[in-house]
């Protein structure tokens, strides 16, 4: 099955401008972990979570910090002609639980680690996935 039998499309994205106090109240009002970050073309710039937020903005007291200053820029992302499989297997290597989908630079939808779970074929790999992304990661020191 491919990625994009199982994505997501309805996709709400902010820009590198947009407050972090506006990207968190789309996370709650969307009831979800994260935000792509792109330009006005839908072009992938990066993606903003929930943790991003706390830990680079909220954390450092930086309550004024636009979604640009706190985003991951280095975007892991699948395609939608890649099968789930292959998603499953990125999710885990980089400990994430959601994936953007992009297409010729553009978001076009989110994989996350429910809609593999939602797939009977897919329950090993979410479980697997899942597994490798709750492991700890070794702490800084």
């Amino acid at each position: 099955m491919k990625v994009r039998e199982l994505m997501t499309t309805n996709v709400s994205t902010a820009s590198v401008n947009t407050p972090i106090g506006q990207v968190a109240k789309q996370m709650r009002d969307l009831d979800v972990g994260c935000i792509p970050v792109c330009d006005q073309q839908k072009n992938a710039l990066g993606i903003i979570t929930d943790r991003d937020i706390v830990i680079r903005g909220v954390s450092e007291g930086n309550m004024n910090a636009n979604a640009g200053d706190v985003m991951t820029s280095n975007l892991v992302y699948a395609t939608p002609e890649m099968h789930a499989h292959e998603a499953a297997e990125i999710m885990a290597k980089h400990q994430i639980r959601r994936l953007p989908v992009v297409e010729n630079g553009r978001v076009v939808g989110i994989l996350a680690i429910g809609d593999l779970a939602t797939v009977n074929i897919y329950v090993n790999e979410a479980g697997d996935a899942l597994s490798n992304i709750s492991k700890p990661s070794t702490p800084k020191m």
